[in-house]
């Protein structure tokens, strides 16, 4: 027996629910599936021990400002991914307002945003960046200092310890966020449930094809019983993280084509001592190492997690051919197809300082990660800390029509022509950029029916269509409207 449904949405992390929550809003008597291969949702880049939970506004993350040729610093990147994080608040806010997330403290933390940096040249890269930034609507509030006494009442592990002759300097912004992306995925798809659509556990996608009636054909395993099931599904959306490279090579659209991943796992150390976590109340990032992928930025933060705080200190980068954490070690090999192999050559030629670092993460004692740490936290004892593992990211690699191929960082949607599919590749700063993503998913796969969703996505996020940071009062109204309505400081 096959079901015919209207939406089915594989992978239950923080994307899938994302989306269906928007499709449920837009369309309630849609029916809607949601396939998990593992024995609950959120166990891979939405858990929280997974990801930073930092809420990406590019308040801290120097990344995002790059400093050009000329020593004044770009900050398009940084007001572009701020602007995204504002739309996933607002709807957040909209779904507080609707009490489908009754409680946002439940997934939402306050929780100040730092950069820290250290050595002449970064000091001054540091004052060009918060200059560049300060009068910006997005950014106001961001606080700079090169008094090591105004740092130390910032972020009190910092200093202590530090030498006296070291030049230091550090941003804050009071309005910053710890988000636990694994409790808001639960809560969104106890909604979505509650509005009637439905949650399959340990069910494994096998199989999408393309159907008669145009389509898609899902074969589908139970993982208890082994169990063989399908669907026939009007539309698919592959939010599965890592493992959605493998799902939509497997449909055949030619969108999908050029594209491969390159996978990068990586380490935390965190520490529970209540001594040392009392003294921390901050999201503290510093400049990457030269070679390393975004998201290895060293950062030491403030977690929220189940109502209990931590501290983590990482990630330290490394390397598996797994796509997801639970995933298979033939992952990579399985993913190179003749139309993939030459750009993931390209790349491999041309990032060699980028496979140098990962080398050299892979290699480092657990001591070097421990002077890592005291680069930030001067009086950091090694016993205080242990290591977890964090998510599995598979960064884009797709070609390029002068280099062959590149290595994207960030994310990307991939969708058929016809808009019936749609998958979300690469990494950072995915979760907190969720609700953009989808409403982009939204625009491409059902083009023909965004003008009568309009006033309903204009509900669900006020600023739909419009530029948040081309209206400065428009920008101080909403931010302040979303800090009131998700109980945060702004």
């Amino acid at each position: 027996m096959t079901d015919h449904i209207d939406v089915a949405l594989i992978g239950g992390g923080i994307m899938s629910a994302t989306l269906g929550t928007m499709l449920q809003q837009l369309e309630p008597e849609w029916d809607i599936r949601i396939y998990e291969r593992l024995g609950d949702v959120a166990r891979e880049s939405s858990n929280p021990w997974n990801n930073a939970g930092t809420g990406h506004a590019a308040l801290c993350e120097l990344n995002y400002t790059p400093e050009k040729p000329d020593g004044s610093i770009d900050i398009t990147n940084a007001v572009k991914v701020n602007e995204q994080f504002q739309v996933s608040r607002q709807f957040w806010s909209y779904l507080v307002n609707e009490g489908r997330l009754p409680d946002p403290s439940a997934f939402l933390s306050a929780t100040p945003h730092m950069s820290l940096v250290w050595g002449r040249d970064n000091v001054d890269y540091l004052r060009k960046r918060y200059e560049a930034l300060r009068d910006h609507p997005l950014f106001a509030g961001l606080e700079f200092s090169e008094d090591p006494a105004v740092i130390r009442r910032w972020a009190p592990l910092t200093i202590p310890g530090r030498s006296k002759t070291q030049p230091v300097a550090a941003t804050w912004i009071a309005a910053g966020t710890d988000v636990d992306f694994g409790a808001l995925t639960r809560m969104l798809i106890d909604g979505l449930v509650d509005g009637g659509a439905q949650l399959h556990l340990e069910h494994r996608v096998t199989s999408i094809s393309r159907d008669r009636d145009g389509g898609w054909l899902l074969k589908l395993r139970h993982e208890v019983g082994f169990t063989p099931l399908q669907v026939r599904a009007k539309f698919v959306f592959v939010g599965a993280g890592g493992h959605a490279l493998p799902l939509l090579q497997k449909s055949g659209i030619p969108e999908i084509r050029g594209f491969g991943g390159f996978p990068v796992s990586g380490q935390w150390l965190r520490t529970d001592n209540p001594e040392v976590v009392a003294q921390h109340s901050a999201k503290v990032y510093g400049k990457a190492s030269v070679g390393a992928p975004p998201m290895s930025v060293p950062h030491l933060d403030t977690r929220v997690v189940d109502g209990e705080t931590s501290l983590l200190f990482g990630p330290y980068a490394g390397f598996t051919p797994k796509f997801l954490k639970t995933g298979s070690w033939f992952d990579l090999f399985g993913s190179i197809r003749w139309h993939n192999l030459i750009p993931m050559m390209q790349v491999g030629l041309r990032n060699l300082d980028l496979l140098k670092y990962l080398i050299g993460e892979l290699l480092a004692s657990r001591s070097a990660k421990e002077e890592s740490l005291r680069a930030f936290y001067p009086n950091a004892r090694g016993e205080d800390w242990y290591e977890l593992t964090a998510g599995q990211r598979v960064q884009i690699i797709k070609k390029d029509p002068e280099k062959g191929g590149v290595l994207q960082f960030g994310t990307e949607v991939v969708a058929a022509a016809d808009g019936s599919i749609a998958g979300l590749l690469g990494a950072s700063p995915g979760a907190s950029t969720a609700a953009p993503i989808m409403l982009d998913v939204l625009e491409r796969c059902f083009p023909d029916k965004i003008e009568a969703w309009r006033p309903q996505l204009q509900r669900m996020v006020p600023s739909y269509g419009t530029t948040v940071s081309a209206d400065p009062e428009l920008a101080k109204k909403l931010l302040t409207e979303t800090a009131s309505a998700l109980a945060i400081s702004r």
